[in-house]
């Protein structure tokens, strides 16, 4: 493609990669004072933690659509205002009603940010194996925005408050926008048309689901609001498959679902994320409303989860050469599971310190899977459909990712019951991590356009 710039615009990406994901974890340190402060519920703190989530996996396949039509550096652009000004909101938030809206226009922004940094990132790759080293950097830098949330939300709490942990995104958003305008060089454009009634329906069924697995617990779920969400869930996954049939250019073209190793390795990221952010929620609950401890203290005792992951995104493509996707796949599935049951046995105890050392194999697994699978994905399609497929397997994890903070929530009991109730959540998640690694299996060997020499 012979950008001018190469070095920048992959600098770009891993920044947005980094405030995309940051988001995703920091906020799990504030639900202590957002509780304090806002007087929040379990409901609406599932939806501090959920709202962006909801609309970033609602928006995103539409988003990386947008991206490969309108060109990668417009949909960066935009992504990054919108993420900006609404974190802003976020931070003079006088109610819990405002600040989970604003929360929701973050994740349309992050929506728009996300696929189009990948694209942007792996544009000047020259073969296979280039790509999947941009992409470990870009996923690095991903896994440093999850590690550096916890601990930066509980200094940023500690020192100030929680308005804190929104106002450093436009510390970094507004001169990320300046290097972005200034550094980064036009992408040609590619002829594709918006499927825009592909994008309704996909919004209206992901948008449906959420809201019925966070409001079903506490409403009930014959509640009419419930009902009426599971209604649109219906109609929704209705009506995208009979559009997406009919649709001259598909928002998910055909050869994307019907490559068996792409909807392997979607459904793998799905359930990755879930078992990620359901425990990061839960165990955040614990151990400050179970534990008494404070946000700082929880964002140390985190790091090794997601310092570790970042670390780990590096050793992916190495790992990867010399033993193949597919066995990096199944053997990081298989040690996130032994780690799930040996966080839930940890939990048990009066110390924090066998948690602690539980989540160490579970945050250097999850580093080296992130990178391979992202590299997987893109790895299936043609360059013209990078921006689709990095949708679409962004979209199914953060689906997970949401549906993993709504089942965990009501799963963790009252306050008083929180240390029996993560017992629960860490086997949920462990059952859910040994499907997953079913599905890598079953999707071993079935990346037919991946270099033999990457896969095994």
């Amino acid at each position: 493609m012979g950008f001018l710039r190469p070095r920048a615009v992959v600098g770009l990406a891993m920044v947005a990669s980094f405030m995309v994901f940051v988001d995703g974890t920091i906020v799990n340190v504030t639900l202590g004072q957002l509780a304090e402060h806002l007087g929040a519920s379990r409901a609406e703190l599932e939806w501090a933690v959920n709202a962006y989530t909801l609309a970033f996996a609602a928006l995103m396949l539409g988003a990386g659509a947008i991206a490969d039509t309108v060109g990668a550096k417009r949909a960066f652009l935009a992504g990054l205002l919108v993420f900006t000004a609404s974190s802003a909101v976020c931070a003079v938030a006088g109610s819990m009603l405002m600040l989970n809206v604003a929360r929701l226009v973050q994740g349309a922004g992050a929506a728009l940010l996300l696929p189009s940094a990948l694209v942007l990132a792996t544009a000047s790759a020259t073969d296979e194996r280039d790509r999947h080293r941009l992409v470990s950097w870009w996923a690095a830098a991903g896994g440093a925005g999850m590690a550096a949330g916890p601990l930066l939300g509980g200094g940023l709490v500690a020192l100030a408050n929680w308005r804190a942990v929104f106002a450093v995104n436009v510390v970094i958003g507004i001169p990320a926008a300046l290097w972005a305008w200034r550094a980064m060089p036009s992408v040609v454009r590619r002829p594709r048309r918006l499927d825009l009634v592909g994008m309704a329906t996909a919004t209206a069924f992901i948008g449906g689901l959420v809201f019925a697995l966070i409001e079903a617990p506490v409403r009930g779920w014959f509640d009419p609001a419930v009902v009426g969400a599971v209604g649109v869930i219906v109609a929704g996954v209705t009506a995208f498959v009979l559009v997406e049939r009919s649709a001259r250019v598909p928002l998910l073209p055909t050869r994307l679902y019907g490559e068996r190793g792409f909807v392997a390795v979607a459904v793998q990221g799905a359930l990755l994320n879930f078992v990620f952010y359901g425990v990061l929620f839960s165990m955040s609950l614990l151990l400050q409303q179970g534990r008494g401890l404070s946000a700082l203290i929880t964002g140390l005792l985190f790091l090794p989860l997601t310092g570790l992951i970042s670390v780990a995104n590096l050793t992916s493509a190495p790992l990867v050469a010399r033993f193949g996707r597919s066995a990096v796949l199944a053997t990081g599935q298989a040690v996130i599971t032994v780690a799930l049951v040996a966080l839930a046995w940890a939990s048990t105890a009066d110390a924090v310190w066998p948690m602690v050392l539980a989540l160490i194999p579970l945050g250097l697994s999850s580093g080296v899977l992130v990178p391979t699978m992202t590299a997987q994905s893109i790895a299936s399609v043609e360059p013209g459909l990078h921006g689709a497929a990095s949708a679409a397997f962004n979209t199914s994890r953060q689906i997970g990712g949401a549906i993993g903070v709504a089942t965990f929530g009501p799963l963790l009991g009252a306050a008083h019951e929180l240390g029996g109730g993560f017992v629960s959540c860490a086997l949920v998640a462990a059952g859910a991590s040994v499907l997953g690694l079913g599905v890598a299996v079953v999707g071993r060997g079935t990346a037919r356009l991946v270099p033999s020499n990457d896969t095994a």
